[in-house]
């Protein structure tokens, strides 16, 4: 049996790299484009609904547009991507019955189960079933070095897929930080111009300091929505990735028994 056959098939997700950039692409055109739009403000440039209050946040918000729409977007990739990953059928089940097959020393039948539920745990352990069968044939290892054997397998057949797995979670860590300080970027440079307006002489020019406080207040809530929302992803999809490696871990450890159970005392 050839190494290519009893290798994990990677599946690659969406780059973060193009994601960032379609995103930065329709953040930037919505805002100036359908925001900055001369029917969202009256004759003296004030806004008339929430738009154009959004519009004069300033720069600062397309720049958070994005990373909101990046997370939003990434985190679609990632539900797919890890739907994908558990395979056809629930993920907890077919731990389940592939234990009890292989408790039952029906490879053949634990392989079937493997071929019909797919996924990255699956193919995880259909590489190990193969090793199984392959190093039964050796006959100048004893059983613990065949067992190890058959551990390596699955060991680099989980790091082959595990990459795939994570993928784009550190982007999405990331901006649960980005997110949060753009937003208090906003906040400052808003306060700048409303005590700029307060500080001229006679009375304060009341459309800056309106625009001010619109820049602070509309950057701020835009900017804890993106960290928040980064952090909840974060937290959903490493704990999925957590399930599917204790998934492993769990077939992993019932091929090893199971070898060991057949092949006690020989």
């Amino acid at each position: 049996m050839g190494t290519n056959e009893k290798k994990v098939k990677k599946t690659r997700g969406a780059s973060a790299g193009i994601v960032i950039l379609f995103c930065a692409i329709v953040a930037f055109s919505v805002f100036f484009g359908y925001f900055g739009n001369s029917m969202n403000f009256d004759e003296k440039d004030h806004p008339l609904n929430p738009f154009g209050a959004i519009y004069q946040g300033g720069f600062v918000v397309p720049i958070i547009l994005t990373l909101l729409l990046t997370v939003i977007a990434l985190s679609f990739e990632r539900l797919f991507a890890l739907n994908r990953a558990k395979g056809k059928g629930n993920l907890v089940k077919f731990v389940e019955q592939a234990k009890a097959k292989l408790e039952a020393g029906d490879i053949a039948g634990a392989r079937q189960l493997c071929d019909a539920q797919k996924g990255a745990v699956a193919s995880i352990l259909r590489a190990g079933l193969i090793r199984y069968e392959d190093v039964e044939s050796i006959t100048n290892l004893n059983n613990d070095e065949k067992a190890s054997i058959i551990q390596k397998e699955i060991e680099e057949a989980t790091a082959l897929e595990l990459p795939t797995l994570e993928q784009n979670l550190s982007v999405i860590a990331t901006i649960s930080t980005l997110g949060t300080l753009f937003g208090l970027l906003g906040t400052v440079l808003g306060m700048i111009k409303s005590f700029a307006a307060m500080g001229n002489e006679g009375a304060p020019d009341s459309t800056k300091l309106a625009v001010g406080i619109s820049e602070a207040l509309y950057n701020t809530a835009t900017g804890i929505a993106t960290g928040a929302l980064a952090i909840i992803s974060y937290g959903y999809f490493s704990g999925s990735v957590q399930n599917i490696t204790n998934a492993v871990d769990e077939v992993g450890f019932a091929i090893g028994q199971t070898y060991t159970t057949k092949h006690l005392g020989k």
